[in-house]
């Protein structure tokens, strides 16, 4: 039970009325008589116990409870450490690095009514689009501004196209934001380095997605996008691992809706092939199409290269060719396996 001492005349509401002396005094003489003790009474003991989760006042020693039905002045929500604390926090919304003010200006809403929900007349309408157009030149008031808050903008488009979580978008935008403060824009476009940022944040979250795919949504070439996201991680000393073809596994599996068993499969192999080393200088999109594909056949279910192909982006002649791979690796750990135990 969460309980503290604390003093009862503090807890008190300031507002309640206080006894007169009249009634304390027969009070007290009730006490005496073994009734119930009194307002006034209580209110005169300083060893309460306070039980918060119940809001009751009780004796330490006899255990009764002796006033209930107290006032909870705290929030209504719980919150575990300081992140939770101010998302619940009603003093305003918490701030982000997915807007290029970190949501602290004030934005006009773009309804045309009143508290109330009544209609603005002619003349309210348009003072409050005059409002509307000056208060956004004054939350981008210098090109810094302007250009941070384009490239959120198709940060925010992308990850949304892309299916990415709120915590990749926000990293894209920190990215994004060194940077912009380390001068590395100049003589690479907006939409680049935006995309460069977006596919560098979903690696490290653990959650990559292909150039391909990345490409798709993106309104840069694959030759741009590759040669600025070598620049903008080697400039910011972005820890940048080889993707792991076992993380495209759950999207592919979920897309082209297998069973269990054909991801258990596939993520043998893929380990298999890890530890012998045939991985290396491979596509990691490619050997994990290969990887459900050859698990598709050890699991007898019916799953074609083509329809692989269309959900990974990886060519049938690349399937074939890492999936009988992937085959023979097993092979041969099988018959090195063998091999030792004889």
């Amino acid at each position: 039970m969460d309980t503290k001492h604390v003093d009862w005349r503090s807890m008190r509401d300031e507002s309640a009325p206080t006894a007169e002396p009249e009634a304390r005094q027969s009070g007290d003489e009730r006490d005496e008589d073994g009734a119930e003790p009194s307002e006034a009474s209580v209110a005169e003991r300083t060893d309460l116990v306070y039980d918060e989760q119940h809001g009751e006042w009780v004796d330490p020693e006899t255990g009764e409870i002796l006033r209930e039905d107290e006032i909870d002045r705290g929030p209504e929500w719980r919150a575990f450490d300081a992140a939770e604390r101010d998302s619940k926090s009603r003093v305003g919304s918490p701030t982000t690095n997915m807007m290029h003010d970190k949501g602290l200006s004030t934005n006009i809403g773009w309804q045309n009514k009143d508290a109330y929900g009544n209609s603005l007349s002619t003349g309210q309408r348009q003072k409050m689009q005059r409002l509307r157009t000056w208060n956004e030149r004054f939350r981008t008031r210098d090109s810094k501004e302007r250009n941070l808050k384009q490239a959120l903008g198709e940060v925010e488009r992308m990850g949304s196209a892309l299916g990415l979580p709120d915590t990749v978008r926000e990293t894209a935008s920190v990215i994004y934001r060194r940077a912009l403060n380390e001068d590395l824009l100049p003589g690479r476009s907006i939409e680049g380095v935006a995309t460069a940022a977006i596919y560098a944040a979903a690696r490290q979250a653990g959650v990559p997605r292909s150039l391909d795919e990345v490409r798709r949504v993106s309104r840069v070439d694959k030759m741009e996008l590759t040669r600025t996201y070598r620049y903008v991680s080697r400039e910011l000393g972005l820890d940048m691992k080889p993707a792991d073809p076992a993380q495209y596994l759950p999207r592919f599996v979920s897309e082209l809706d297998v069973t269990d068993d054909v991801e258990r499969r596939a993520r043998s192999l893929l380990d298999n092939a890890k530890r012998q080393g045939i991985h290396s200088g491979k596509s990691p999109v490619g050997l994990a199409a290969a990887a459900i594909y050859a698990g598709a056949l050890l699991a007898d279910e019916e799953l074609t290269q083509s329809e692989v192909s269309d959900v990974t982006d990886i060519s049938e002649v690349t399937i074939r060719n890492r999936y009988r791979e992937l085959l023979e690796a097993t092979q041969k750990s099988g018959e090195r396996a063998v091999g030792s135990t004889a």
